[in-house]
């Protein structure tokens, strides 16, 4: 791929007007979270993980609101993350009834609860349940809906890790899969070092015309671009980068197509911030709606110059009158906006202003 260009991604059946994507997110990638990525210049965005024994559990009718999908997001991907290979398929089958058009396996998360439960990370040390839940849910997903992979480069760094990373990765693509997601950093590396960006150009190597997409410290446009440049991935899977700064999409596409970018100012900060409040109103109703969007404002704040009492400010609101005094304080005065601070960054990403 070229980085001074944008271009579209096959995805199955599907092909994305951009490389760019928002990834699973826990907590935070709900419908709402998804409309603005979507608006903000994300090609596909997946609804947070969700556990196969609950999904088919859950009664008959009674969808909640990580199974919502609304007709208007397309393509939008549903995650799926169990230990048990038989309960994979029939919650598959609940996600397509749904109206998901991509039905995504979890095999990356390295949550310590999560691991201990055997799911997500977890498989990545036992190929052939690995391979046993991938065909339950490519049988169990109509033939024309794409199923995809997420998975780390491996549970460490041993040579054994290495050699069971590639060997669900490869028979991931022989059992039918349309593209995998691969994140830099091992299950027990967590969150915590650089994500390994020349592990990633080795997997799209070994890889050849199979879609990959890159995954693991994403967090500014340049880096955005930087791993398309160190990688040659297909794709890049934006994940924390996109928590309250839905604007790194558009950033970087802008980038790829040659443009200068600048951070968002404080008006346009303050229209999508309304916009995602009224949709997360609406969608979970008053007395929901302040606790859900409080960690989304501490986000927002970042790229606000006064970053820090904003923050404090939107920590403190707890009903919609407050929310609206936050914005009607801080947001009422138009002034540039400022690129929240990227730290620890990937040291194969060369930071640099991009204005």
């Amino acid at each position: 791929m070229l980085v001074n260009q944008l271009q579209p991604v096959s995805l199955g059946s599907y092909q994305l007007k951009s490389p760019l994507y928002q990834a699973a997110l826990s907590g935070y990638s709900d419908y709402p979270m998804r409309v603005i990525a979507a608006k903000l210049g994300a090609a596909y965005t997946l609804c947070e993980v969700m556990i196969d024994r609950m999904i088919v559990q859950s009664k008959q009718g009674k969808q909640h609101a990580m199974m919502y999908c609304h007709p208007d997001e397309f393509p939008v991907g549903g995650q799926l993350m169990g230990s048990e290979p038989e309960e994979f398929g029939p919650a598959a089958q609940r996600l397509v009834e749904a109206g998901f058009h991509v039905i995504d396996i979890n095999f990356g998360c390295p949550v310590k609860k999560v691991m201990s439960r055997c799911r997500g990370g977890y498989h990545l040390g036992q190929p052939e349940g690995a391979l046993e839940i991938i065909s339950r849910v490519r049988d169990a997903v109509p033939d024309h809906l794409p199923v995809t992979l997420k998975m780390r480069r491996g549970i460490d760094d041993t040579a054994e890790s290495e050699d069971h990373f590639f060997r669900i990765f490869d028979g991931a693509y022989e059992r039918g899969l349309a593209a995998i997601t691969v994140h830099g950093r091992t299950v027990h590396q967590k969150y915590v070092g650089p994500s390994n960006w020349e592990f990633l150009k080795r997997v799209k190597q070994h890889a050849g015309q199979k879609t990959v997409i890159g995954s693991g410290d994403l967090f500014s446009p340049q880096a955005c671009i930087d791993m398309l440049r160190v990688t040659q991935v297909d794709g890049l899977s934006i994940a924390r980068g996109a928590i309250g700064n839905p604007w790194i999409f558009q950033q970087t596409a802008d980038l790829l197509n040659g443009r200068q970018i600048s951070p968002p100012d404080v008006e346009e900060q303050r229209n999508v911030i309304t916009e995602h409040f009224e949709i997360a109103s609406t969608f979970y109703g008053e007395k929901k709606v302040c606790n859900t969007m409080r960690k989304f404002g501490i986000f927002y704040s970042e790229l606000h110059p006064q970053r820090k009492a904003v923050r404090d400010a939107f920590i403190a609101v707890k009903n919609r009158e407050q929310w609206l005094q936050v914005l009607k304080q801080w947001y009422s005065e138009n002034a540039p906006g400022i690129f929240p601070v990227v730290e620890n960054p990937n040291p194969l990403s060369v930071e640099k202003p991009a204005n």
